[in-house]
Protein backbone atom coordinates (compact mmCIF):
# COMPACT_ATOMS: atom_id res chain seq x y z
CA UNK A 1 0.00 0.00 0.00
CA UNK A 2 2.59 2.65 0.52
CA UNK A 3 4.28 1.91 -3.00
CA UNK A 4 0.67 2.52 -4.36
CA UNK A 5 0.58 5.92 -2.52
CA UNK A 6 3.72 7.32 -3.27
CA UNK A 7 3.27 6.47 -6.87
CA UNK A 8 -0.52 7.96 -6.69
CA UNK A 9 1.22 11.01 -5.23
CA UNK A 10 3.74 11.06 -8.03
CA UNK A 11 1.69 10.73 -10.91
CA UNK A 12 -1.23 13.17 -9.33
CA UNK A 13 1.27 15.87 -9.18
CA UNK A 14 2.60 15.21 -12.82
CA UNK A 15 -0.55 15.10 -14.32
CA UNK A 16 -2.85 17.75 -12.24
CA UNK A 17 -0.87 20.87 -14.20
CA UNK A 18 -1.01 19.61 -17.66
CA UNK A 19 -5.00 18.67 -16.71
CA UNK A 20 -5.72 22.23 -15.20
CA UNK A 21 -3.69 23.96 -18.27
CA UNK A 22 -5.65 21.81 -21.08
CA UNK A 23 -8.89 22.09 -19.32
CA UNK A 24 -8.37 25.75 -19.26
CA UNK A 25 -7.67 26.06 -23.22
CA UNK A 26 -10.73 24.11 -24.17
CA UNK A 27 -12.42 26.61 -21.98
CA UNK A 28 -11.53 29.74 -22.44
CA UNK A 29 -9.49 29.57 -26.08
CA UNK A 30 -11.26 26.76 -27.95
CA UNK A 31 -14.54 27.05 -26.46
CA UNK A 32 -15.15 23.22 -26.98
CA UNK A 33 -18.36 21.71 -26.68
CA UNK A 34 -19.20 20.13 -23.11
CA UNK A 35 -19.26 16.46 -24.52
CA UNK A 36 -16.22 17.29 -25.75
CA UNK A 37 -14.85 18.10 -22.19
CA UNK A 38 -16.54 15.48 -20.63
CA UNK A 39 -14.87 12.63 -23.16
CA UNK A 40 -11.62 14.39 -22.16
CA UNK A 41 -12.44 14.13 -18.12
CA UNK A 42 -13.45 10.26 -18.52
CA UNK A 43 -9.75 9.70 -20.50
CA UNK A 44 -7.57 11.73 -17.99
CA UNK A 45 -9.36 8.87 -15.12
CA UNK A 46 -8.57 6.40 -17.14
CA UNK A 47 -5.11 7.24 -18.08
CA UNK A 48 -4.34 8.03 -14.08
CA UNK A 49 -5.15 5.34 -13.13
CA UNK A 50 -3.76 2.89 -15.86
CA UNK A 51 -0.37 5.13 -15.27
CA UNK A 52 -0.69 4.43 -11.44
CA UNK A 53 -0.90 0.59 -11.70
CA UNK A 54 2.04 0.62 -15.02
CA UNK A 55 4.21 2.42 -12.52
CA UNK A 56 3.45 0.12 -9.41
CA UNK A 57 3.74 -2.83 -11.45
CA UNK A 58 7.12 -1.53 -12.85
CA UNK A 59 8.54 -0.67 -9.19
CA UNK A 60 7.38 -3.76 -7.96
CA UNK A 61 7.76 -6.59 -10.37
CA UNK A 62 10.33 -5.37 -13.32
CA UNK A 63 12.66 -3.46 -11.31
CA UNK A 64 13.69 -6.66 -8.84
CA UNK A 65 13.16 -8.75 -11.83
CA UNK A 66 15.81 -6.60 -13.98
CA UNK A 67 18.10 -6.58 -11.29
CA UNK A 68 18.14 -10.39 -10.16
CA UNK A 69 18.78 -10.98 -13.73
CA UNK A 70 21.19 -8.64 -14.21
CA UNK A 71 23.06 -10.43 -10.84
CA UNK A 72 22.37 -13.84 -12.99
CA UNK A 73 23.62 -13.84 -16.37
CA UNK A 74 27.46 -12.75 -14.82
CA UNK A 75 27.30 -16.36 -13.33
CA UNK A 76 27.67 -17.65 -16.09
CA UNK A 77 31.31 -16.66 -16.64
CA UNK A 78 30.90 -16.79 -20.46
CA UNK A 79 31.00 -13.84 -22.28
CA UNK A 80 29.36 -14.84 -25.08
CA UNK A 81 25.95 -15.79 -23.15
CA UNK A 82 26.39 -12.56 -21.36
CA UNK A 83 25.90 -10.82 -24.37
CA UNK A 84 23.43 -12.64 -26.11
CA UNK A 85 20.79 -12.52 -22.86
CA UNK A 86 21.52 -8.95 -22.82
CA UNK A 87 20.46 -8.34 -26.49
CA UNK A 88 17.92 -10.57 -26.10
CA UNK A 89 16.42 -8.85 -22.99
CA UNK A 90 16.96 -5.38 -24.77
CA UNK A 91 15.55 -6.49 -27.80
CA UNK A 92 12.01 -7.90 -26.04
CA UNK A 93 11.28 -5.39 -23.47
CA UNK A 94 11.76 -2.80 -26.37
CA UNK A 95 9.47 -4.25 -28.43
CA UNK A 96 6.83 -4.45 -25.47
CA UNK A 97 7.51 -0.51 -24.97
CA UNK A 98 4.37 1.66 -25.53
CA UNK A 99 6.46 5.16 -26.70
CA UNK A 100 7.97 2.78 -29.82
CA UNK A 101 4.21 1.84 -30.58
CA UNK A 102 2.73 4.97 -30.08
CA UNK A 103 5.38 6.55 -32.36
CA UNK A 104 5.52 4.11 -35.39
CA UNK A 105 1.90 3.83 -35.51
CA UNK A 106 1.75 7.68 -36.17
CA UNK A 107 4.76 7.23 -38.81
CA UNK A 108 2.53 4.59 -40.36
CA UNK A 109 -0.17 6.80 -40.56
CA UNK A 110 1.80 9.92 -41.62
CA UNK A 111 3.80 8.06 -44.51
CA UNK A 112 0.50 6.17 -45.61
CA UNK A 113 2.31 2.96 -44.73
CA UNK A 114 5.54 3.66 -46.52
CA UNK A 115 7.35 2.57 -43.36
CA UNK A 116 5.06 -0.28 -42.12
CA UNK A 117 4.63 0.01 -37.93
CA UNK A 118 6.05 -3.34 -37.30
CA UNK A 119 9.54 -2.64 -39.19
CA UNK A 120 10.54 0.02 -37.24
CA UNK A 121 9.71 -1.33 -33.98
CA UNK A 122 11.93 -4.47 -34.70
CA UNK A 123 14.44 -1.81 -36.38
CA UNK A 124 14.00 -0.04 -32.87
CA UNK A 125 14.13 -2.91 -31.12
CA UNK A 126 17.53 -4.39 -32.88
CA UNK A 127 19.01 -1.06 -31.97
CA UNK A 128 18.38 -1.30 -27.86
CA UNK A 129 19.25 -4.72 -28.38
CA UNK A 130 22.79 -4.30 -29.88
CA UNK A 131 23.75 -1.29 -27.21
CA UNK A 132 22.62 -2.88 -24.94
CA UNK A 133 25.25 -5.98 -25.25
CA UNK A 134 27.75 -3.26 -25.77
CA UNK A 135 26.95 -1.88 -22.55
CA UNK A 136 27.85 -5.52 -21.13
CA UNK A 137 30.56 -5.08 -23.05
CA UNK A 138 31.87 -2.02 -21.61
CA UNK A 139 31.40 -3.27 -17.74
CA UNK A 140 33.29 -6.21 -18.71
CA UNK A 141 36.60 -4.54 -20.26
CA UNK A 142 35.84 -1.44 -18.28
CA UNK A 143 36.09 0.80 -21.54
CA UNK A 144 35.36 4.46 -20.49
CA UNK A 145 31.81 5.82 -21.51
CA UNK A 146 32.76 9.06 -23.31
CA UNK A 147 34.83 7.47 -25.69
CA UNK A 148 32.13 4.79 -26.80
CA UNK A 149 29.43 7.67 -26.78
CA UNK A 150 32.06 10.15 -29.12
CA UNK A 151 32.61 7.32 -31.68
CA UNK A 152 29.21 6.47 -31.53
CA UNK A 153 27.78 10.04 -32.81
CA UNK A 154 30.75 10.72 -34.93
CA UNK A 155 29.06 7.52 -36.53
CA UNK A 156 25.77 8.78 -36.30
CA UNK A 157 26.70 12.33 -37.88
CA UNK A 158 28.24 10.56 -40.63
CA UNK A 159 25.15 8.12 -41.34
CA UNK A 160 22.91 11.34 -41.50
CA UNK A 161 24.65 12.71 -44.46
CA UNK A 162 23.57 9.39 -46.38
CA UNK A 163 20.41 9.39 -45.00
CA UNK A 164 16.99 10.72 -46.58
CA UNK A 165 16.39 13.80 -44.81
CA UNK A 166 12.97 12.97 -43.73
CA UNK A 167 14.24 9.98 -41.88
CA UNK A 168 16.69 12.37 -39.32
CA UNK A 169 14.16 13.57 -37.24
CA UNK A 170 12.55 10.02 -36.96
CA UNK A 171 15.37 8.55 -36.61
CA UNK A 172 16.24 10.61 -33.46
CA UNK A 173 12.99 10.43 -32.28
CA UNK A 174 13.35 7.10 -32.12
CA UNK A 175 16.29 7.39 -29.87
CA UNK A 176 14.00 9.58 -27.62
CA UNK A 177 11.14 6.92 -27.09
CA UNK A 178 13.01 4.04 -25.89
CA UNK A 179 13.63 6.12 -22.63
CA UNK A 180 10.24 5.41 -21.98
CA UNK A 181 8.61 4.14 -18.76
CA UNK A 182 9.28 0.41 -19.12
CA UNK A 183 12.65 0.43 -21.39
CA UNK A 184 14.38 2.88 -19.26
CA UNK A 185 13.96 1.53 -15.67
CA UNK A 186 14.43 -2.61 -16.69
CA UNK A 187 17.39 -1.21 -18.72
CA UNK A 188 18.58 0.33 -15.75
CA UNK A 189 17.93 -2.31 -13.24
CA UNK A 190 19.84 -4.77 -15.62
CA UNK A 191 22.73 -2.57 -15.45
CA UNK A 192 22.59 -2.40 -11.61
CA UNK A 193 22.48 -6.28 -11.47
CA UNK A 194 25.56 -6.72 -13.94
CA UNK A 195 27.96 -3.94 -12.72
CA UNK A 196 28.00 -5.31 -8.99
CA UNK A 197 29.03 -8.67 -10.06
CA UNK A 198 31.27 -7.90 -13.03
CA UNK A 199 32.42 -4.27 -12.62
CA UNK A 200 36.55 -4.34 -11.28
CA UNK A 201 36.07 -1.11 -10.38
CA UNK A 202 33.34 0.94 -7.62
CA UNK A 203 30.24 -0.27 -9.46
CA UNK A 204 28.78 3.31 -8.98
CA UNK A 205 30.71 3.97 -11.91
CA UNK A 206 29.98 2.09 -14.22
CA UNK A 207 26.08 1.99 -13.19
CA UNK A 208 24.91 4.65 -15.49
CA UNK A 209 25.57 5.45 -19.62
CA UNK A 210 23.40 2.08 -20.14
CA UNK A 211 20.38 4.24 -21.50
CA UNK A 212 22.56 6.83 -23.13
CA UNK A 213 24.21 3.96 -24.87
CA UNK A 214 20.62 2.22 -25.35
CA UNK A 215 19.54 5.28 -27.17
CA UNK A 216 22.15 5.91 -29.65
CA UNK A 217 21.12 1.86 -30.99
CA UNK A 218 17.61 3.22 -32.56
CA UNK A 219 18.85 6.32 -34.08
CA UNK A 220 22.29 4.36 -36.20
CA UNK A 221 19.14 1.48 -37.06
CA UNK A 222 16.64 4.00 -38.44
CA UNK A 223 19.03 6.06 -40.16
CA UNK A 224 20.54 2.59 -41.97
CA UNK A 225 16.49 1.68 -42.53
CA UNK A 226 16.33 5.14 -44.16
CA UNK A 227 19.06 4.65 -46.32
CA UNK A 228 17.45 1.07 -47.00
CA UNK A 229 14.07 2.74 -47.85
CA UNK A 230 15.64 5.55 -49.57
Amino acid sequence: MKVLKEISIEVLQAVLPLTIVVFLLQIVVLSSPLEEILQFLVGLIYVTIGLILFLVGIRIGLLPMGESIGNAIPQTKKLGLIIFYAFLLGFLVTAAEPDVRVLASQIDVVSDSAIPHYVLIYTVAIGVGIFVALSMIKVVFGVSLKYILIVCYIGVFILSAFTPIYFVPISFDAGGVTTGPLTAPFIIALGVGVTSVLSSRKSSHDNFGFVALASIGPVIGVMILGVIYG
